[in-house]
This record gives structure tokens, sequence and C-alpha cells, in this order.
């Protein structure tokens, strides 16, 4: 076995890994040798091997489909595929560890691999959560506040919303492993690598996703700032581009495909264009269809037909009207008493009302939060809770993104079945809410967009809406040439 893998570890593994002082750190792969590894892994078995340990390895090359030799092959793992194993052996067995679920002739003590209703592949990275990623909530004006006048806030207070405020939007940092400047990788990008062991990318592992998505209905939902289009300083210019807007208009022939944002309705229909879409907006508190009833469970208590700014649609769940005009008071007191803070900007958003602080001097945040917190007090039907860069004012009422996602898929006739994969995909802590309720209910699983790592319930990642659009450029793909294959 030594004699058969070593050449293809002396060819490899040398051009993979640029000689550096600092072994644990400064190794790192090119992209387009990885591809060519993971290219050539379809055609031969392929396996590496070192004197690093195969959880280092993996962690620098990243691919689940090799055979990783570790320690001078004294701990050796691979993917699960009886067929390539000689069976019987006695040290053969199947372990669930940091490095993926695999056979390993070294004895495990971890817990057994357990079967889900996803079927995902055998050799995905296995999932643990360190810890719970907190409610978006966390910080809701129902916290205690100090004692004495209305509106007035202990600095202690305003400091954790404050600490909220920064940890809600991270700063961006792209990698670009393709061009070697710098003499060692720096510390945040070993972070990101080894966050991406548990969350790794839904690119790469698009040949494992597809395993779990054969002969199943999949439903798409995804956001829209930073999924859809890019983060932007400017609310009102995040644009999407023509091509991702064909790429999600050719999604919607063959999966259903919702929206879900924190914009209201209307907005975000006017930045995506597209009838045949579902829209969520102020967090999944207002959704609409097109009029498709045969798509619809029939008496549905909110089910109307509406003319609006969207069109002839389904309207199928709005919150309770009674909050319009406490949202609109809200959001024209929010305007006068920012309008003194140069880049405050307050967005009516129906359901909600957004204070974004993006622009703002990052010295007068604790400002911000002490004005828009003194004002929602005064409203104990409201609560505030953070995204990036922005805070949010919405009604006290059990409804996220979560619950749209519950929602549509019920609306749908989706739920409950053995034969069904949602997807969402999002990138702020609110999407954290439908993540959490895909990997609960065991129906599917969330895509988080991040170029930084994030505690989080998704499954898998995307760095930013370019790659958003190749995974869906690439189920669209899988979609078409199954139609074709199909007698």
């Amino acid at each position: 076995m030594t004699e058969l893998f070593l050449p293809l570890w002396t060819t490899l593994i040398l051009p993979l890994c640029p000689m550096r002082h600092n072994y644990d750190y400064d190794c790192f792969t090119l992209s387009h040798m990885l591809v060519a590894v993971k290219n050539a892994s379809k055609y031969f078995p392929t396996a590496i091997i070192s004197r690093r340990s195969r959880e280092k390895l993996y962690k620098f090359v990243k691919l689940t489909g090799l055979f990783y030799a570790g320690s001078h092959g004294m701990d050796i793992i691979g993917p699960v595929k009886k067929d390539n194993i000689e069976d019987g052996h006695p040290n053969h067995t199947i372990t669930t560890d940091k490095l993926m679920c695999g056979s390993s002739p070294i004895p495990s003590e971890s817990a057994p691999l357990n079967n889900s209703r996803l079927e995902l592949s055998s050799n995905i990275i296995s999932y643990s959560v360190a810890a719970h990623a907190p409610s978006s909530s966390l910080y809701s004006s129902a916290l205690s506040k100090s004692k004495g006048v209305l509106g007035k806030f202990d600095d202690a207070y305003v400091s954790g919303w404050l600490d909220a405020m920064k940890s809600s939007s991270p700063p961006r940092k792209q990698l670009n492993m393709d061009v070697i400047s710098e003499p060692s990788i720096d510390e945040t990008n070993v972070a990101y690598c080894t966050w991406m062991m548990r969350h790794p990318s839904a690119l790469t592992s698009f040949e494992q996703i597809l395993s779990s998505i054969r002969c199943k209905k999949i439903a798409l939902f995804l956001d829209y700032d930073g999924t859809l289009s890019p983060i932007v300083d400017n609310p009102d210019f995040a644009i999407m581009s023509n091509e991702m807007r064909a790429v999600v208009k050719s999604a919607s022939k063959y999966f259903p495909t919702a929206i879900i944002s924190g914009r209201s309705c209307e907005k975000v229909y006017k930045f995506v264009k597209l009838t045949e879409l579902y829209y969520a907006g102020s967090h999944g508190m207002d959704i609409m269809g097109p009029t498709r009833k045969n798509n619809f469970g029939d008496g549905h208590a909110n089910y109307t037909v509406k003319n609006d700014e969207l069109g002839n649609g389904v309207h199928l769940f709005q919150a309770p009207s009674e909050f319009l005009p406490i949202i609109n008071e809200v959001c024209s007191s929010l305007v006068d008493i920012t309008e003194d803070m140069l880049g405050a900007k307050v967005e009516y958003n129906k359901y909600c009302v957004s204070v974004h602080y993006r622009l703002v001097d990052e010295k007068l945040w604790p400002e911000v939060a002490r004005r828009v917190l003194s004002l929602v007090d005064g409203y104990p039907r409201l609560r505030v809770t953070h995204g990036r860069k922005v805070l949010e004012i919405r009604p006290v009422i059990d409804w996220n993104k979560g619950k749209a996602v519950e929602f549509l898929l019920e609306s749908l006739g989706l739920s409950n079945r053995d034969d069904v994969l949602a997807i969402h995909m999002g990138d702020d802590k609110t999407d954290e809410d439908a993540f959490k309720v895909l990997r609960d209910s065991n129906i599917g699983f969330g895509i988080l967009v991040s170029s930084v790592p994030k505690e989080t319930n998704a499954f898998y990642s995307l760095r930013d809406p370019s790659e958003v659009m190749e995974f869906l450029k690439s189920l669209v793909k899988w979609k078409e040439d199954s139609a074709i294959a199909a007698p």
C-alpha cells in the first residue's frame, strides 16, 4: 500500500505545501492545485501520506473524498466506501471525529454515526455545536433597565448593546490563497480555515450535497442583502446584478423559491422584479406569493388575493394590522431623534423599522443605541433586535424567519414529508432562526454567507454573493442535466 501511494505523495504534497519555517501555520495550498487533486480523486483512489496528523492535513487540503494517512501512516482515515476497504479487517472501524465521518484502522471511542432523515453523504464533515447561538432578541428592550426616569439607561446596559452592535458585523476580509504575498498566514485566516472544517464550503461540497438532494423536492429560501446583493453603505443602493436575477429566475423554474428579508415585500420586489417568487418581508411578518391556488391550502385564514405594488398576488400571512399605526409613529420619531447624527438612516419596512448606523462614527454608536432604546422603551409592544450594523424595531410577536420558513413549507404542502429538502441561505443574525428550524426539524440545512468565522446553526458556508450565484448555477445545471438524462 505504501509503495502504491508514495509516488502520489511525492508528486502532490511538495507543490501543495511550500516549504515554510512555521509548519503549523504557514503551510497552505493553492486553489488551482486543490482543484487538480479533487479532479484526480474522481478517477483514481487518492491518499495523502504525511508525518503531520490527519486532522492537520485535512485542515490544509479540505477535500473529503481523499484518504488521509497521518503520523507517517499510523493514523489512516478515508470516506466510508466499503467497496474500497477490505471486508473484515480487524482494525476496520466506523468513526465520527473532528475530521470527517470515515473509516479508520485505528479504534475510536467516538459515538457511532447516526443516520439522519437528510441522508447526507457519510463523508460530509460532522457537526457539533460548541455553544447554542443566542437568539436575535437577546438584547431586546425587555432586558432589565436601570431604575429612574423613563428612557434613561445605565452605562452597563448601553455598553452591552454596544458590544452586540460591534459583534453583529465583524470586519469583512477576503482570503486569496492563489497569491502568496505574505511570509505567513495571519491568525484571522487560520481561524477561518479552522471554522471552515465545521462549516465547509457548499461549492467544494457540492457532490456531497447532491447525494442528499437526489429524489427530493427542493425548496429554496434566500435572504436578500448580503446574499443576493452585496452589503453597501447606503441600503437604497443594494442592487442585485442582472446575472444574479437571471440565475434566481432559472432556479425558480425548478424549485419553489422565496426571498425572506427584513425589508418590506414591496421594497424587495422593486430590487428583484421577479413575479414568480414568494416574498416574505419584515422578517417574515408579511408574506406574499404568485396567484397559484393549487399551491396553497384552501381556506387558510390568512389566504387572500390582493392587488398592490407587487401585482396580483396571494397574501399568505400578515402580522396584526393594529401594529401598523405604532410602527408608523415610531418611524417618524426615529427620523426626528437621529436627524442630527451624521450617517444614520431610518428605513421603513412596513411591520418593522430599521436604523442603519454603518456610516455613523463608531464613537457615536452608544448614543445611537441610547436614543433608540429610550424611544422604544415607551412602546411595550415593540422590541429592538440587531443585525449587521442595523437596529431593528419590530412587534413583540412569536414570529421570525424560521417561522416564515415553516409557514411557507406548510402553505406549499411540503411540510411533514420525507421527500422534501429545504435550503436557506443568508448572512445575517436574523437568518439563524431559519438555520435552526431546518437543523432541528431535519428537513434541510442552512448555508451561511460569510467571509469571517461566526457561530452559526448553518451546516455549510459560502463567502459572498458571487459564490451564492455559483451555487445556484450548479443547482440549476444539475436539475437541467437530470431532466435531459431522464427517459
